[in-house]
């Protein structure tokens, strides 16, 4: 690719001798900038050609010269999983909330 590359043009999505082996369903931009944080909804090929349940991936990137570097990514392999982060998630935000409206 030549030229700017924009956030629009990351992907998870990968190829290997023209097999798609990870299909990208959906993405969510998190935050842009410099440093850009995007949450993507895929799927991999299992070996018997069949697709995995959706899976989600939270891919942070670091960008320079105009070009986006992955930094770090963090893999939700569940929908058990992903479950479970939104309860904590909820459960520490409602907590804070009921501490700060203690105030």
């Amino acid at each position: 690719m030549d030229g700017e590359q924009t956030i629009d043009d990351l992907t998870c999505a990968w190829e290997q001798d023209g097999e798609v082996i990870v299909e990208e369903l959906d993405k969510y931009i998190l935050s842009k900038g410099a440093w850009s944080t995007i949450m993507f909804l895929y799927r991999e090929k299992k070996s018997d050609g069949s697709w995995s349940p959706p899976k989600v991936r939270v891919q942070r990137y670091q960008k320079s010269r105009g070009r986006y570097m992955s930094k770090s990514k963090f893999n939700i392999s569940s929908e058990k999983q992903a479950r479970m982060i939104v309860s904590q998630l909820q459960h520490w935000y409602d907590d804070q909330k009921d501490e700060e409206a203690e105030a």
